[in-house]
């Protein structure tokens, strides 16, 4: 599997045409503690750079957006009643969703692991 991140610090890990979302150990920093997770149904189609889901924390709420184009194809049951999973595995157990990807060449457009560390080591 791959990871990718982009700059609004969401992560999408894919295997074949499908890839996991979540948002990255940054994001939570930010936010602090997870207290709710708005997550995409299964069926619905997101667009790259589009409104996904919703994160509120004891801070804020907060967009998370899709990284690539295609169809929500599983949300992670878990966060509904452990949002705090976001905080303490965000790059893992605190997934939001999985999309089967619609333009799988969106992906070039993302950063790998080191180009994102660079890029918050600058914020």
């Amino acid at each position: 599997m791959t990871v990718y991140f982009t700059k609004e610090h969401e992560w999408i890990s894919v295997d074949g045409d499908v890839g996991t979302v979540g948002v990255t150990a940054y994001a939570t920093e930010q936010l602090g503690d997870v207290v709710f997770v708005d997550l995409p149904e299964a069926g619905r189609t997101v667009d790259q750079n589009g409104e996904m889901a919703v994160v509120e924390s004891v801070k804020a709420a907060s967009d998370v957006y899709a990284p690539v184009s295609g169809e929500v194809i599983e949300s992670n049951p878990a966060l509904t009643s452990a949002p705090e999973t976001v905080n303490a595995s965000p790059e893992a157990d605190g997934w939001f969703c999985k999309i089967r990807l619609s333009a799988p060449d969106q992906l070039a457009g993302l950063m790998n692991k080191s180009a994102y560390d660079a890029f918050c080591e600058g914020l």
